[in-house]
């Protein structure tokens, strides 16, 4: 059984959602940044901590890689053109989602109050809305990388619901549609019921 290291309204919250899509068991410790339980799993304090055993895995995406390729679920084959492509649409993610409201986060409450620059969030969101955008028009199937659920559709998901908490402006209908039918899966919803 898997041992989750983090909070609910977290980057945690792929891990769960994921080991949920997959009907793995775990246990969930809500454990805040840079508090001594997230210290204990991560010497940075930083969440999500994925415990396996006696290995403890740090980093929402690497964890979810880690996962679909131990139980070859929600991901393509590694060393497959289908893996490249899926890949590359997680590492968009990242650069063009996430990046993105995590420098709005840390604008906003994450850094010291004389080391925030509020004025950038503005051109944040833009970028964000620029990008979302970019990938309603890639949306072609039922997921992201077409017939197939993969860990890049938790990523996206979890970072459009971030961007509503943050205040963003909201995503187009077509992305905005299909963020919500993943929001009413019941692996999302088992993963909220137990935060």
């Amino acid at each position: 059984m898997y041992t989750v290291v983090g909070s609910a309204k977290s980057r945690a919250f792929r891990v769960t959602w994921m080991l949920e899509e997959m009907g793995e068991e775990y246990t969930h410790i809500p454990a805040g940044p840079r508090t001594p339980e997230a210290m204990e799993y991560n010497p940075s304090g930083k969440i999500p901590a994925l415990v396996d055993g006696d290995d403890v895995l740090t980093d929402s995406v690497a964890i979810m890689t880690y996962l679909g390729d131990k139980h070859g679920k929600l991901t393509a084959p590694a060393g497959t053109p289908a893996r490249a492509r899926q890949d590359a649409m997680t590492f968009w993610l990242i650069d063009e989602f996430d990046a993105i409201l995590w420098a709005a986060a840390k604008h906003s409450f994450v850094f010291p109050k004389d080391k925030r620059v509020p004025e950038i969030k503005d051109s944040l969101k833009a970028e964000f809305m620029r990008a979302a955008d970019l990938l309603a028009d890639r949306l072609e199937g039922p997921f992201l990388m077409g017939d197939q659920m993969t860990h890049a559709d938790i990523l996206a998901v979890h970072c459009i619901n971030w961007s509503i908490g943050a205040n963003f402006p909201r995503v187009n209908d077509k992305l905005g549609t299909w963020a919500k039918s993943l929001r009413e899966r019941d692996a999302f919803k088992a993963a909220q019921a137990r935060s």
